[in-house]
């Protein structure tokens, strides 16, 4: 029988780890549960007191600094688990441990690299989820989730569940880049695997409060457009928008007899810099902490923007005087034509690695002693 490391990300989910643990050493193939919590309630120390007399191996790896939110937990899940087979489950009761038997038997015919829980498959049920609106939501992310990647999500009827088992040896964690909830998404988007599924019903939750909310839904968005069309999307609509706060700024400067030279001048150093901290903030984000400091990113991005503007204003000066173009015109022309050098210098230089990122394993693995172990 397959050994599996059983990895629960955790997030002010303490009276819910007791039942957890207690129905997870009842299964066979439980060989330890690891807990990568992000806690700011009391969580860590009930997971203490429960592994102390937990009946199977319980490690807890507490982030002070959470990154990459739940996926970013389950990665660090996977480098500090001891297993090469691994399920995620939810730490609030909504996904029924007894279903990882399933899971583990659909495995062991050897015919899939993951194996999904499904709340769309056969005879399984989403009645846990709270009401109309976030089982329309569901339901409705999930649909658009297929329809961007038919032949990486063929065979997967919940790609947005977060319950499944993976064969650790089938994925390159490296090239995953977790944004929110939703991980299993990103490693079936990222990698051609063989899927299975087995139905569960998706239980009310124990106790605790859901994480889901309209900045985890922006997220997934981030992420759905990272996978599908890299960062090109979100840049862009950046740059539309700083467009348009540019074209007002000259309209509104011409508009009391300022030069439109000048005019222009003033808007474009006023959007470069609020594109700039936009970028940086959201866009780029998850780029932050491997590239130079953010003075750097700043000062190269300045620099390059201004350059890239004493080129665009007078081609704009020229459509201007010698083709009779209004100066908003002229200024939205310029702005569209310079949108993919700005992309591309940003993306390969302003954000380029300082060197190979670090993986999760080297900070996470000295902090993940075993609380307790109760199995050779």
């Amino acid at each position: 029988m397959v050994s599996i490391s059983v990895i629960v990300p955790t997030f002010n989910e303490g009276p819910n780890v007791a039942p957890l643990v207690a129905r997870l050493a009842a299964i066979e193939s439980v060989a330890e549960v690891v807990f990568v919590d992000d806690s700011t309630d009391d969580t860590p120390g009930e997971i203490e007191r429960v592994a102390a007399t937990a009946t199977v191996p319980v490690r807890l790896l507490h982030r002070e600094i959470p990154t990459g939110g739940l996926g970013g937990a389950v990665l660090q899940g996977f480098d500090v688990a001891t297993s090469d087979v691994c399920v995620v489950m939810d730490g609030d009761l909504q996904h029924p441990p007894e279903v990882i038997a399933q899971l583990v038997a659909r495995f062991e015919q050897g015919d899939a690299d993951i194996v999904v829980a499904s709340r769309y498959a056969g005879e399984g049920s989403a009645a846990g989820l709270a009401g109309f609106t976030r089982l329309a939501v569901s339901r409705g992310s999930t649909l658009l989730t297929k329809a961007m990647f038919p032949r990486r999500l063929y065979g997967c009827s919940d790609p947005m569940t977060g319950f499944f088992l993976v064969d650790l040896n089938r994925i390159d964690r490296s090239v995953l880049r977790p944004q929110g909830f939703k991980i299993l998404l990103e490693i079936l988007a990222r990698h051609t695997l063989r899927i299975a599924e087995v139905s569960f019903d998706f239980a009310g939750r124990n106790a605790g409060e859901s994480k889901a909310s309209v900045r985890q839904g922006i997220r997934f968005l981030r992420q759905l457009s990272s996978l599908r069309f890299g960062k090109m999307p979100a840049f862009a609509l950046v740059g539309g928008i700083g467009a348009v706060v540019n074209v007002l700024i000259v309209w509104a400067l011409t508009a009391v007899d300022i030069g439109y030279i000048w005019a222009a001048i003033v808007a474009a150093e006023a959007t470069i810099i609020g594109n700039f901290l936009i970028l940086d903030r959201y866009v780029f984000a998850e780029m932050k902490a491997d590239a130079s400091p953010f003075w750097r990113r700043f000062g190269q991005s300045f620099v390059f923007n201004n350059v890239e503007a004493a080129v665009r204003i007078p081609v704009m000066a020229v459509l201007v005087e010698s083709w009779h173009i209004s100066a908003a015109v002229a200024t939205a022309a310029t702005l569209a034509v310079a949108f993919v050098v700005r992309f591309v210098f940003h993306s390969l230089v302003v954000y380029r690695p300082r060197a190979a990122p670090a993986t999760a394993a080297a900070s996470t693995t000295a902090q993940s002693e075993p609380i307790r172990s109760a199995r050779a």
